[in-house]
């Protein structure tokens, strides 16, 4: 069989529709910039956090954008559980649920390499299970990180933190703990899956941490005027005080194009009459959800900041304890959500809206100019995220790749 003259770059993301998107966005920069030297493949897992959203999303893409392949695994014979548990963390779930398609991912390999050379692999965090795999085959694996420089300073700094005790975090209590890049913060606000260090969760994350530096490149979607205090300490070492790391590629922000291109949102409207960096956006993701009661405990810290602020509202889970992403629904009461009187209240300086409103406010996240981002990363001593310094030229992390 003819061999395709174009090498492929497999990109991996986790199945929540906010990282399935960010990833595609990754697929048409590298088609807009590479498109004559790189097919590109996508690939999917089936069954277990599957939603309307995430298929709409791809068959528009591939209608839209055909140079960008999708492969979808077949669903897993016995997959995993989605129900939570006092011993069972939801990351340990989604881990497993990655690891256990290994046969998948490594059958779909197989195949794209009867046609094409894999010239790269990119895989979400979450899927770090994929990582064995691609290195029993020799192919150079990235890791992309979709939530900025801040949570990858975290992450590149759990093996100090778990190797400087023998105490899972939640027995530390108030201790500060000292994460470079980042402010101080105890141990009792660290995020659940890392509190336990004989919980599934913290050792798939452990492993993911650990497995960050043996990686070819880690690609963050985020821009040194965001996260400069990050990025500045992940270019010092200081977050990896035992190990060297490999280049790390900031290529931010990469926002979606909302489908709908019209202007008929009201956020954005009150968006454009407020004073310029003077509102704080607040968008939890795919994941983030809260109760009714949560709800009313965020509206009542804006209301009493009196800070300008701008809400993506989510449904509530229609069980308390469910972590699994909600279908779309757009017949809950916005109103009747927030406590009494809220929303005429802030009406002057703030705006909360339904997530179904979402496609518009991709439009308020608008791109800092390159320029902004290079004047940054010059005083800052560190590389433009628009142009990498590798092997003493300057060059994108493709460069690496060809």
């Amino acid at each position: 069989m003819e061999k395709n003259m174009k090498d492929t770059i497999v990109l991996y993301p986790s199945p929540f529709i906010g990282h399935i998107v960010s990833m595609v966005e990754l697929a048409k920069l590298i088609v807009l910039h590479h498109s004559h030297c790189f097919s590109i493949t996508v690939i999917l897992t089936t069954g277990l956090f599957d939603t309307p959203a995430v298929t709409s999303y791809i068959d528009h893409i591939s209608q839209t954008i055909p140079s960008i392949n999708f492969h979808r695994f077949p669903p897993l014979s016995n997959p995993p559980s989605l129900q939570p548990s006092p011993t069972r963390h939801p990351v340990a779930i989604i881990y497993k649920f990655i690891r256990l398609n290994n046969p998948n991912f490594l059958n779909t390999l197989q195949t794209i390499s009867c046609n094409s050379s894999i010239a790269a692999i990119v895989i979400d965090f979450f899927c770090n299970g994929a990582f064995d795999v691609a290195a029993n085959l020799n192919i150079p694996l990235y890791y992309y990180c979709t939530s900025g420089a801040s949570a990858l300073a975290l992450f590149l700094h759990m093996p100090t933190i778990h190797n400087q005790t023998d105490k899972s975090i939640e027995d530390l209590g108030n201790t500060v703990l000292h994460f470079p890049g980042l402010p101080t913060i105890l141990a009792s606000q660290m995020p659940m899956s890392t509190r336990n260090r004989n919980n599934g969760a913290y050792n798939e994350l452990l492993e993911m941490a650990i497995n960050l530096p043996k990686s070819r490149g880690i690609i963050t979607n985020t821009f040194a005027a965001l996260d400069s205090r990050a990025i500045k300490a992940i270019a010092k070492g200081d977050c990896t005080p035992s190990v060297v790391l490999p280049m790390v590629f900031y290529i931010g922000p990469l926002i979606a194009e909302p489908r709908d291109q019209s202007d008929g949102s009201d956020c954005l409207s009150w968006l454009g009459g407020q004073p310029s960096r003077s509102v704080v956006f607040l968008c939890f993701g795919s994941g983030g959800e809260f109760t009714a009661e949560q709800i009313q405990e965020i509206a009542l810290g804006l209301e009493r900041s009196g800070q300008r602020f701008l809400w993506v509202v989510r449904s509530p889970p229609e069980i308390d304890d469910s972590w699994v992403p909600s279908s779309d629904s757009d017949d809950f009461d916005l109103e009747a959500l927030m406590p009494e009187g809220f929303l005429d209240r802030i009406r002057d300086r703030g705006a909360a809206e339904l997530e179904q409103d979402c496609d518009a406010m991709e439009k308020a996240r608008t791109p800092f100019d390159v320029q902004d981002e290079d004047e940054i990363a010059q005083i800052m001593e560190v590389d433009s995220p628009s142009s990498l310094s590798i092997d003493g030229k300057k060059g994108s992390w493709f460069s690496q790749v060809v």
